[in-house]
């Protein structure tokens, strides 16, 4: 039964948003170091360890793509295909381009913004199989202009790979796991070392892509999803419980926390929670989550639910209020929201075209959700001729470089004066 708590309460339950994954540093610690040392042969044994797979062949072909795509029918094709336009509308208005500027004469600076050439894509598929992170990842990458798209995901179902082809994916293991992204990171017979990995995963993917990073980039270290609601009375409790659900479903330590300052809002969406999951295929997963993770949380005025959101800073925020547009602009720390009562979080998982890869754990006060940016790096350049403005340049530098005790970096300008 989901927990019905006051505001106040609230203030001293914070680990409701927050659950602790056991320590697995260690066991990803040696899968990495094994896939380092034994490649491939690492690569098929933790298949069939952990997946149940006896691989002879870890990467899919290209036959296997064009066939999922006629396998999965027309009509998923065709959802697929709208999805992937909606995404791809949405990521091309973040291409950034590049600058150059001469702030006087003789001076020219400026930026290059240069696509990342190999990236990897680590698509999760434990407990059930997401060809909408392919095209979540994937599709920002290929914007970008990245050469090489790399999936990683351990079961690829013949949706999945129809959803890479859709996307522009150029190759895809049946790996998974820590395994995965020590093979991308790093590099085996098969499997190519990449230069970016992005996707969630469970605690020990997380952990792997924690471990790996400054050998390889990381998008973020992602856990458990959550969302957060905020609903005044005038709402269906039946289309919260199912909101709520929704992202209960998704894993056991999932988080589902509605705000509102109706009491009887918070009843009936207590008792319709109760109704609905009974009907989940994953009931078990949604009733932990719930009964564990989640919370209704009673405030007297609906403005109070800012503050609170802000502090939880969720993944996920829907704002089903009168006025949603007005509450929007004075929250500060989310990382997708959905404005008003007919914008579930179910649209941007799959088909809005906003990205669904997003920071959790309260990390939307600092970082941002997956985007174009993810899979670009930049660089600066610095132009200046001899003479002027180079030579009053110099003595500026040489002054300050002197007053951080750096002989030599002072001497680097003024021998050029000499």
């Amino acid at each position: 039964m989901i927990k019905i708590i006051t505001a106040s309460q609230f203030s001293h339950k914070r680990e409701l948003t927050k659950t602790s994954a056991p320590d697995v540093s260690k066991d990803v610690r040696n899968i990495i170091a094994d896939v380092r040392a034994r490649g491939d042969d690492a690569l098929r044994e933790y298949a069939m360890k952990f997946d149940g797979i006896k691989l002879e062949r870890l990467e899919v072909s290209q036959e296997e793509f064009d066939q999922a795509l006629n396998i999965v029918g027309e009509r998923y094709a065709e959802i697929l295909t709208r999805s992937a336009e909606n995404i791809r509308a949405f990521h091309t208005r973040q291409l950034r381009e590049g600058f150059m500027f001469s702030p006087k004469g003789g001076v020219i600076l400026g930026q290059r913004v240069i696509p990342l050439e190999k990236v990897g894509l680590y698509v999760p598929g434990g407990t059930a199989s997401y060809p909408s992170s392919v095209l979540m990842n994937a599709i920002p990458a290929k914007i970008a202009g990245c050469q090489e798209i790399i999936v990683a995901t351990p079961k690829p179902s013949n949706e999945i790979m129809a959803a890479a082809k859709i996307a522009g994916v150029t190759r895809m293991f049946r790996i998974g796991g820590a395994q995965a992204i020590a093979a991308l990171a790093y590099g085996t017979e098969a499997v190519p070392k990449v230069d970016k990995i992005t996707g969630p995963g469970n605690s020990y993917v997380a952990e792997a892509k924690r471990q790996v990073y400054g050998d390889v980039g990381i998008d973020m270290i992602a856990g458990p999803s959550e969302i957060l609601i905020i609903a005044d009375k005038n709402n269906f409790a039946s289309h919260l419980a199912a909101d709520m659900l929704a992202q209960a479903e998704h894993d056991r330590n999932a988080t589902a926390i509605l705000i509102t300052n109706s009491r009887r809002v918070a009843n009936n969406v207590s008792r319709e929670i109760e109704l609905q999951i009974e009907k989940l295929e994953r009931q078990s997963i949604a009733r932990e989550s719930i009964d564990n993770n989640g919370a209704i949380i009673i405030v007297k005025s609906i403005n109070d639910a800012v503050d609170i959101a802000n502090e939880i800073a969720p993944e996920h925020l829907e704002i089903c209020v009168e006025e949603p547009f007005g509450m929007m602009t004075k929250i500060r720390n989310a990382g997708s929201i959905f404005i008003g009562r007919n914008s579930p979080e179910a649209l941007g998982d799959y088909y809005a075209g906003a990205n669904h890869v997003l920071p959790t754990m309260g990390t939307a006060r600092f970082s941002s959700p997956l985007s174009v940016d993810d899979f670009v790096k930049k660089s600066q350049f610095i132009y200046y001729t001899a003479g002027e403005p180079f030579l009053t340049a110099s003595k500026d530098i040489e002054e300050f470089a002197m007053s951080e005790g750096l002989t030599a970096h002072a001497r680097s300008v003024s021998i050029r004066r000499e």
